[in-house]
């Protein structure tokens, strides 16, 4: 099973302040992604709870810019993507009862930010005992330096926790 990571506009475009600066770098990897595991994928999308609780009201206030609704055009897919199959979460994670359900033991991901949604859903899927690859040149980060910090961190969950190109997965 594949998931891709928040592979939506605020975090394409260069201007919002959530600007994933290596987005289009991991825009053709993702498609090749699809073609290999199709229709075994769903795409995730990060959207702002109608309403905030707990630590997420000062996230919120942090950025007040995200509390749009779930059909504001900042929160669709890119549209390289537009129109594929989604999972909505409100949180940094993805993973939950309906990714679960999907995984059957494999979960591959890919996506944005790799030193937030996408570490966040790899951590939680090794904690449910479920195998997981990252898949590197299909995720970007925040930064550079902090794309290689995840991945490094996320080496050290080996065996559970794999580091794959696209080309190991063919």
């Amino acid at each position: 099973m594949l998931a891709l990571i928040d592979l939506q506009r605020i975090f394409a475009d260069p201007s919002s302040g959530w600007a994933t600066p290596d987005f289009q770098r991991v825009v053709e990897p993702a498609r090749e992604l699809v073609k290999l595991f199709s229709p075994e994928m769903v795409f995730t999308r990060f959207v702002a709870p109608e309403q905030p609780a707990g630590a997420w009201v000062g996230y919120y206030e942090a950025f007040p810019f995200a509390l749009q609704p779930a059909d504001a055009a900042d929160y669709q897919l890119v549209e390289e993507f537009k129109g594929a199959p989604t999972l909505d979460k409100t949180t940094f994670g993805a993973w939950g009862p309906e990714l679960a359900a999907r995984a059957d033991g494999r979960l591959v991901l890919a996506g944005v930010a790799t030193d937030c949604c996408v570490i966040s859903t790899a951590l939680a899927a090794v904690d449910a005992g479920v195998q997981v690859q990252v898949v590197e040149e299909a995720c970007a980060g925040s930064t550079a330096e902090n794309h290689a910090k995840a991945i490094d961190l996320m080496r050290l969950y080996a065996p559970m926790l794999e580091i794959v190109s696209v080309e190991q997965l063919r």
